[in-house]
């Protein structure tokens, strides 16, 4: 028989063998699926922790709005206070720091009544300040626009960091990731006095 068909012969049948062999094929399946799987285990972790922390910075405003507008009157150091807490809500998210401004509104008695700033603070990156000039002009919605009334609006605010882009070295993202740095979330929570017509603050 010619050597070189016995050869040929030899080789197919060691094609079809390794054709045949189906030994670690669940391995290199593992291997092609694990990224996927992997990614869409972060990306949903991702997800859940991001709508939390959306819903705790809504939290933030109605939480600080509420302790400002149980009092009649209030000092500078109060005010802040009651900021950190809302501040605190925040956590176990500690990758950015939350932004809240409070703003003592007036709508005065006028038969076009105007919507002033009466007193305001705001914390950002743990700094206290004025955001708004006293009898500033500001705007509410127009269904709390009455004529000699007052309000107290929180609006709380964070640039959320996803954790797939965050580094404690607060290294700027690369690639793909920069576009999800920093995803705004924001809300503005509006409440009247209970305790009683208006809430004054004396240095603030």
């Amino acid at each position: 028989m010619n050597l070189s068909r016995i050869e040929r012969r030899s080789g197919l049948r060691d094609v079809r063998r390794l054709w045949g062999d189906r030994k670690g094929i669940a391995a290199v399946e593992f291997a092609l699926i694990a990224p996927l799987l992997l990614a869409l285990y972060f990306v949903t972790m991702e997800l859940s922790l991001g709508i939390e922390t959306n819903r705790k910075v809504g939290r933030i405003g109605s939480m600080v709005a509420d302790l400002i507008t149980q009092k009649s009157s209030a000092e500078k150091s109060e005010v802040e206070a009651i900021m950190q807490l809302g501040q605190a809500l925040i956590q176990p998210y500690n990758r950015s720091k939350p932004k809240i401004v409070v703003t003592a509104i007036k709508i005065t008695d006028e038969a076009t009544p105007r919507v002033l700033v009466d007193w305001s603070r705001q914390v950002a990156n743990d700094l206290f300040s004025v955001p708004y000039a006293k009898n500033s002009a500001t705007t509410v919605p127009e269904q709390l626009k009455i004529r000699n009334t007052f309000v107290i609006r929180v609006e709380s605010g964070l640039d959320y960091r996803p954790l797939i882009t965050w580094s404690a070295a607060q290294k700027s993202p690369l690639g793909l990731t920069a576009a999800f740095d920093r995803i705004a979330m924001k809300d503005t929570y509006y409440l009247r006095p209970r305790m009683s017509p208006n809430i004054t603050c004396g240095d603030c």
